[in-house]
């Protein structure tokens, strides 16, 4: 279903999916079909009735050996509340004893990002062999403007924080005019508050001052699907992924989301399906996008299998009950699409 410029804001934000990833993945916004399907199988679950086997029925299972080839395990040592990026995706805050363990941290080289505020922000190397754990210093912070960007940072986070985060992103530029990223803060800000072309002006200045930026060109690309202009969206998507040389789930997720506005849910599929491939199972939510474009495509099977994977990550999750329900239905679905047809 198209966008037209009346229905911006019609998605809003189902995680703070990575301020500085900055992936915003969205909340479903159901098609009647699906939220009817979705009504139907909410009072399925509510029902009375004996124990289902969907509920209880193990998740797919990955080789062991593919799994130990691409997957590892680092534990982070650093300041207390720091939070930690991977290659640009948040995997979370450090305790109170500043550690936090990172599962699933594929085989390769990545960046390993730290900010913690009142400190300066530190990126060091992940290399291929190293495991355990991995302790990163910070040293205390004085410059101002960075100071004031962190404050604006942990304020966008927060409910209704995005005015207070729009000033604060305002005094950092004041000091520090062509600071890129208060720049990419500061339009997410007013995106929030509907102000989608002063939106627009921040992600311009942003590229003035640093040119291949590509979480720039992946906040454009969702103002001008806020705007109702898949088609600009798309171009700015497709940038964004160029400037990354590839890996830039946040506009992965948003191309999936305009594809599927306009319908293509083949295309939709493959672009969630990098966005989840890129985020190593961090966001569940996007196994309930690619569950709903597999119904879209009568594809039974793998939609189940998507929703299945959801509620391994989330089985508490909002819409975890009606899942379980959706997934018997498709179950069934599934089933019937696989018998032989009739002599």
């Amino acid at each position: 279903m198209s966008k037209t410029p009346g229905q911006r804001g019609t998605r809003v934000s189902a995680l703070a999916l990575a301020p500085a990833l900055s992936l915003c993945v969205l909340t479903p916004w159901a098609t009647p079909a699906h939220a009817q399907r979705k009504a139907k199988a909410a009072a399925a679950a509510a029902a009375p009735k004996k124990a289902t086997t969907s509920s209880s029925a193990p998740a797919p299972k990955k080789p062991a050996a593919a799994v130990a080839a691409k997957a590892r395990s680092i534990n982070v040592k650093t300041q207390p509340g720091a939070i930690v990026w991977v290659d640009e995706v948040r995997r979370g805050a450090a305790d109170a004893e500043g550690e936090l363990r990172l599962a699933n941290v594929s085989a390769g080289r990545h960046a390993l990002r730290v900010r913690a505020r009142g400190f300066q922000e530190r990126i060091v190397a992940l290399l291929p062999a190293r495991r355990g754990t991995v302790e990163v210093r910070l040293v205390a912070a004085t410059d101002e403007a960075e100071l004031l960007f962190q404050q604006a940072e942990e304020a966008r986070e927060k409910a209704g924080g995005a005015q207070t985060a729009a000033e604060l992103y305002r005094q950092a530029l004041k000091l520090r005019p062509r600071f890129a990223a208060a720049r990419v803060g500061l339009a997410r800000a007013l995106m929030a508050t509907d102000d989608h072309d002063g939106a627009l002006a921040e992600i311009a200045a942003a590229r003035r001052a640093r040119p291949a930026y590509a979480e720039a060109s992946a906040v454009e690309g969702r103002v001008l699907r806020g705007l109702g202009d898949p088609e600009a969206a798309i171009e700015a998507y497709r940038r964004a992924i160029r400037e990354a040389r590839g890996f830039q789930p946040e506009a992965y997720t948003g191309l999936g989301i305009v594809f599927e506005d306009k319908g293509e849910h083949q295309e939709a599929v493959g672009a969630f399906r990098k966005a989840v491939a890129q985020l190593s199972d961090t966001e569940p939510v996007l196994y309930e996008l690619l569950g709903r474009n597999y119904e879209k495509l009568e594809k039974w099977k793998d939609a189940a299998a998507a929703y299945e994977k959801y509620l391994e990550l989330a089985p508490e999750g909002s819409h975890a009950s009606a899942i379980r329900s959706i997934i018997e239905q498709l179950q069934r679905q599934a089933a019937e699409q696989e018998q032989p047809p009739p002599e």
